[in-house]
């Protein structure tokens, strides 16, 4: 098998992820509505911790602990990121159950 094939079999994975993320983020935008209607605080690194050790636990390599660690991380980030930029998006186009004002500090695990 050549470089091209590697490479195809690559595209393809990051279209995979690229449509998990997304999946992720609408999900994530879910849980936030919810918890602004329940007035509940929106950040919550206990939560963030005990996903980043589960998957650090599921994790069977290439990647090390400080990878996963540093890649999960950004995706919560930017599921933060996603999530304050709600009142932007136009009421056909947010997941259901995604409303709502939130702060850039507010994040969802």
């Amino acid at each position: 098998m050549n470089i091209e094939y590697w490479r195809t079999e690559i595209d393809e994975v990051d279209r995979e992820l690229l449509r998990l993320l997304n999946r992720r983020a609408r999900l994530a935008m879910k849980v936030g509505a919810l918890k602004r209607a329940a007035g509940l605080p929106c950040c919550d690194p206990e939560r963030e911790g005990v996903v980043i050790r589960a998957l650090q636990q599921a994790n069977t390599g290439p990647f090390d602990q400080r990878a996963i660690s540093k890649v999960f991380g950004r995706i919560i980030k930017e599921s933060r990121r996603v999530e304050a930029q709600i009142d932007s998006v136009p009421a056909g186009r947010r997941p259901a159950g995604a409303g709502g004002r939130s702060s850039p500090q507010q994040q969802v695990a």
